[in-house]
């Protein structure tokens, strides 16, 4: 689970690379535009849709930061989950605009200006490159970040293939290479994209986390001496790196309740990192209407 520290210094990340990338945006659209290079032009729809979804995940940080209130018990944590979403469907629609446009120039390729595509695409690469830095290990703890994270990461690839395409069309002349490379880096994009998608979606539907076995997990609650059963047991996430369990312990006869409620929150803690634990404890004979495996 994030932290307040944690949450902070991804709010500082992520600002000073949007800042970054909102400053070097404008120069990538002048530059496609005078070079008339439609991979240089993807790097700078890419900066585009960075800038907007950067803006949205600072907007999510904010939000979740929030503490809870009487109508959301939970606080903002989904709205780190809803901008990941978000991000991942901008990500889509500029990949697949990119792949459109690729296949109109084949057939007609224009000239594009090789050396200063080449000195742009190299500039983007080194704000992205910087940016990636910043980035790289709160991305490992977040979908919002990692969302944030992933394009930033498919603006560099982009400017990897416009350095390419410059050194290509410089030397040869060859301006076919342009939409060429173009084409390879919305395909590039496209399967990282659906991966965050899925997962954004997993959450906001309340599927069993990634890193959570449930048939391991039900085995580790069983074995806790003391427990008989357990049934109704549902594990989900509240947002990256949060999830939640509850569950319905059956227990013997003299067993100390409060002594089986320490020992499941802590190996629930300890072994599959479930922070939220609601444990319902009941005693043998104790029948409900609907049970639930």
């Amino acid at each position: 689970m994030l932290n307040h520290a944690e949450r902070s210094n991804n709010k500082r990340q992520v600002l000073s690379v949007l800042i970054l990338t909102s400053a070097y945006m404008g120069v990538e659209v002048v530059g496609g535009l005078l070079t008339g290079s439609l991979a240089l032009l993807s790097d700078a729809g890419h900066m585009l849709t960075d800038v907007a979804g950067l803006g949205l995940s600072l907007i999510a940080i904010y939000l979740a930061d929030r503490p809870p209130s009487v109508k959301r018990s939970y606080g903002y944590f989904r709205a780190e989950i809803l901008a990941a979403v978000v991000n991942s469907l901008i990500l889509f629609g500029i990949s697949f605009f990119i792949l459109a446009e690729a296949y109109l120039r084949f057939s007609a390729p224009p000239k594009v200006q090789g050396g200063t595509m080449l000195v742009i695409g190299s500039m983007g690469l080194m704000v992205n490159l910087v940016g990636l830095w910043i980035m790289r290990k709160s991305s490992q703890k977040s979908l919002n970040i990692q969302g944030a994270y992933f394009e930033v990461l498919s603006d560099a690839l982009t400017s990897v293939g416009v350095i390419v395409a410059a050194i290509i069309i410089w030397r040869t002349g060859w301006y076919i290479i342009d939409p060429i490379v173009s084409a390879g880096i919305g395909l590039f994009i496209l399967p990282r994209t659906w991966k965050l998608l899925t997962e954004a979606i997993s959450v906001l539907l309340e599927g069993v986390p990634a890193d959570v076995d449930v048939a391991l997990l039900r085995k580790e609650i069983l074995a806790v001496s003391g427990v008989s059963s357990l049934h109704d047991l549902h594990v989900w996430s509240l947002t990256s790196g949060v999830n939640a369990l509850s569950a319905h312990v059956v227990i013997g006869r003299g067993v100390d309740r409060d002594q089986i409620l320490a020992v499941i929150r802590s190996r629930l803690g300890e072994k599959f990192n479930i922070s939220h634990v609601t444990v319902q404890v009941e005693r043998e004979g104790f029948e409900e209407s609907t049970v639930h495996e």
